[in-house]
């Protein structure tokens, strides 16, 4: 995975992870990364800083403290929470208006896109490779949203 610091055309910041830097690529070609504040699909990277560790004998500063490995804070300022709040709206809308296929979501999917089965919104589990395989053969998935609330 890699993430990347993205900028739309307005001036929105934002940041999207990607599975690779030619998923990112074939996305935006597609028009499929869109800034989440006002839509654009004119997206370009954003100049990052790279994350470089240090040398063990450098003289490191005094980490802040870590909360324990089983708690996850968030404090969010009010675009982010309006942000989560319309991931959360369209997950629920994905669950509520669409079959759960579980894990025969790609035999679904592939059998829907080449006429075997009619079309109807589906959702389920694919793995990464699987997801990839789809999208070679021209199938549209993308992963439903998970928010922290969904995990716990």
């Amino acid at each position: 995975m890699i993430r990347y610091n993205l900028r739309c055309d307005k001036g929105h910041a934002f940041e999207s992870w990607f599975q690779s830097s030619s998923a990112y690529d074939s996305q935006v070609k597609r028009k499929l990364v869109t800034c989440p504040q006002c839509g654009s699909a004119k997206v370009e990277k954003a100049i990052m800083a790279p994350q470089i560790g240090r040398k063990g004998n450098q003289k490191q500063e005094a980490a802040p403290p870590t909360q324990p490995a089983d708690s996850t804070s968030l404090v969010m300022a009010p675009p982010e929470a309006e942000l989560r709040a319309k991931l959360k709206e369209l997950r629920d809308h994905i669950v509520k208006n669409a079959d759960n296929v579980g894990e025969s979501f790609p035999e679904e999917a592939r059998a829907m896109h080449y006429g075997d089965k009619e079309h109807r919104p589906i959702y389920g589990e694919a793995s990464p490779e699987e997801a990839r395989s789809l999208i070679d053969e021209g199938i549209e998935v993308a992963p439903l949203p998970v928010l922290p609330s969904d995990r716990n």
